[in-house]
């Protein structure tokens, strides 16, 4: 089965050097076809015919009411989603999108550099190739409040207090998958983090219904 998705790259905060190399890689994934956009019109009315929409490193604050609206009914109606780093510091003046999609608030991350990952779930697609302990180079993103693990099934812990990196969780009838990981071009090259990133989106794609 080939899966479609709508990916989504617009900024209006800060731009990642990346999203070319992000969008390339995942335009290889097999099983996938992309429809890469940077028009928030491109998701209002019916996006039934995409498994899932994916936020690429997009920022600030990207997408209209109508936009909004498209979105929310998506998901809550099967639709999968996906976010990719930046993604987590996107529309955050929404609820809707922090409060229920997101589950979380972006605070800052410290300059970029060597960490450990440490793997909470080892049979998840998007984790089942990773050693317990993932040597990793990236913006170790903070959040405020951290996803609730009551809330959302967490995948990634890192940074200093070892809070979340990477969860998913159903928001209505969608599956939703978050990796704060991914800042670098050598992300999009590096055989781990494709893995990661490709088992996310099976993952959402697959909870279509």
């Amino acid at each position: 089965m080939t899966h479609r998705l709508l990916v989504h790259t617009r900024t209006t905060g800060y731009r990642h050097d990346s999203i070319p190399a992000a969008l390339a890689a995942v335009g290889r994934f097999a099983g996938f076809t992309v429809d890469a956009t940077e028009d928030p019109a491109a998701l209002e009315g019916d996006l039934s015919r995409y498994a899932a929409v994916v936020f690429l490193s997009t920022s600030g604050d990207i997408l209209t009411e109508a936009s909004r609206a498209g979105l929310a009914a998506a998901v809550e109606s099967g639709t999968g989603f996906a976010g990719v780093h930046a993604a987590a510091c996107t529309e955050e003046g929404w609820p809707w999108y922090t409060g229920s999609l997101q589950r979380s608030r972006f605070a800052g991350h410290p300059p970029y550099g060597p960490g450990r990952v440490l793997v909470e779930d080892r049979a998840h697609p998007a984790t089942a190739h990773l050693p317990a302990e993932w040597d990793w180079s990236d913006e170790w993103y903070d959040f405020d409040p951290c996803p609730d693990p009551a809330e959302v099934h967490v995948l990634l812990r890192g940074g200093q207090d070892r809070h979340p990196l990477a969860w998913h969780h159903r928001q209505g009838r969608g599956r939703v998958f978050w990796t704060a990981l991914g800042h670098a071009d050598g992300a999009y090259s590096d055989p781990g983090f494709l893995a990661h990133l490709r088992g996310g989106l099976e993952w959402v794609c697959e909870g279509r219904g």
